[in-house]
């Protein structure tokens, strides 16, 4: 198939940028999005251009790397996928694609479709861990955890951080994100000596980021790739207000 890209092009943060059409021709439909730009910048390098800069790692829908706004949509028409694991059947011949990075304040340009997601970073430092006595591994059996806690704590474990959730808000929302990280922990009894200080430190980094309010449209849920529901947010809000009574 052939194919017309409209690609975000920024040198770097501190530029303008603008949208620059590509030819891409002969794509397989078996490519994967991110093989197709692979394809693409080789074309670019070869003619002595600039390759399109655009994060990836894994390519295996599992690190939250591949951050592409494809077609107003973060990484694609299809729902539940990652950008890498985008396969270019979903889209026709003759059809124009459009590029962009994330679209956050919080999420600063770095160059092209390359944004700086440190702020996410910043956010899991803040209270994205447990305390555990140093020495030989406890047993597997010895904490009990009830299976219901343990299916629910998995379902959030699933967040991969890549920041679709921010994107596809309108206000550059983390509160999904922030979210699933702080109801993973509140399912299982490890996460219980930080819980307040967990929801109420996570929050405050959120917020000094920069990152935007939750309006309760539920973008969030529909563009993220893991499908992590909107309870995380609910599970939140109710750790935010007990932590924050309790704290006085």
């Amino acid at each position: 198939m052939n194919l017309t890209l409209k690609v975000w092009r920024q040198p770097d943060g501190n530029s303008s940028g603008d949208f620059v059409d590509y030819p891409a021709n002969d794509v397989s439909e078996h490519m994967s999005f991110l093989e197709m730009l692979d394809v693409v910048n080789e074309g670019l390098e070869a003619q002595g251009q600039d390759p399109i800069a655009f994060d990836h790692d894994c390519r295996e829908g599992i690190c939250g790397m591949c951050s592409l706004q494809i077609n107003g949509r973060p990484h694609g028409p299809d729902s539940g996928t990652t950008t890498c694991q985008l396969h270019m059947r979903t889209f026709k011949d003759g059809d124009t694609i459009t590029i962009e990075p994330w679209r956050a304040a919080a999420f600063p340009v770095v160059k092209d479709l390359v944004v700086d997601r440190t702020s996410f970073d910043s956010i899991i430092e803040a209270g994205g861990y447990i305390s555990v006595r140093t020495g030989s591994a406890p047993d597997a059996n010895a904490t009990q955890v009830p299976k219901d806690n343990a299916d629910d704590a998995f379902l959030f474990a699933a967040c991969i951080g890549c920041g679709a959730c921010v994107a596809a808000c309108k206000n550059a929302s983390a509160m999904l994100f922030v979210g699933a990280k702080v109801s993973h922990l509140a399912r299982v009894p490890q996460g219980q000596a930080e819980r307040d200080e967990r929801v109420l430190n996570m929050v405050a980094t959120m917020d000094e980021a920069g990152f935007g309010g939750c309006t309760n449209q539920y973008e969030c849920s529909a563009a993220c790739p893991k499908e992590i529901s909107v309870e995380a947010i609910a599970q939140l809000n109710r750790d935010y207000l007990a932590a924050s009574l309790r704290r006085g």
